[in-house]
């Protein structure tokens, strides 16, 4: 007898991505070895004091790393592309459920920062990886 699959969305899904993303993933171990907390110190001074809240330093640099890694050179494709991967949103911090920064935030916060701090912090970010 032929199957016929029929596609239902859930309503409420319990869903681990830590149970998903497998150990010898590189994004995983990635998040596992790096420590960018250094980031939130260093950027404060170009945030300001009231207001709606900006992008975490460090979802902002990991998505910069994402770009640069995965050759993406669209703020719109890198979001896209997040967002379809399990071992991206678990690198990121983000859940199934939750929705990732607007890519127009993302090309705002990149003009946040001079030239200059910004090459810097990616380069310290980046030797982390290596």
């Amino acid at each position: 007898m032929q199957g016929r699959k029929n596609f239902k969305d859930e309503r409420q899904l319990l869903f681990s991505l830590s149970a998903h993303v497998p150990e010898h993933n590189f994004y995983r171990r990635l998040k596992d070895r790096i420590d960018l907390s250094f980031l939130y110190e260093l950027t404060a001074p170009y945030y300001g004091k009231c207001g709606q809240q900006s992008i975490d330093p460090v979802v902002f640099f990991k998505l910069c790393l994402i770009s640069y890694l995965e050759n993406i050179v669209s703020d719109r494709k890198l979001i896209e592309h997040c967002s379809l991967r399990l071992d991206l949103l678990y690198f990121l911090d983000y859940q199934l459920d939750e929705s990732l920064p607007w890519h127009s935030t993302v090309s705002r916060t990149r003009k946040l920062f001079p030239e200059q701090l910004f090459e810097t912090l990616f380069d310290k970010v980046f030797s982390l990886c290596v």
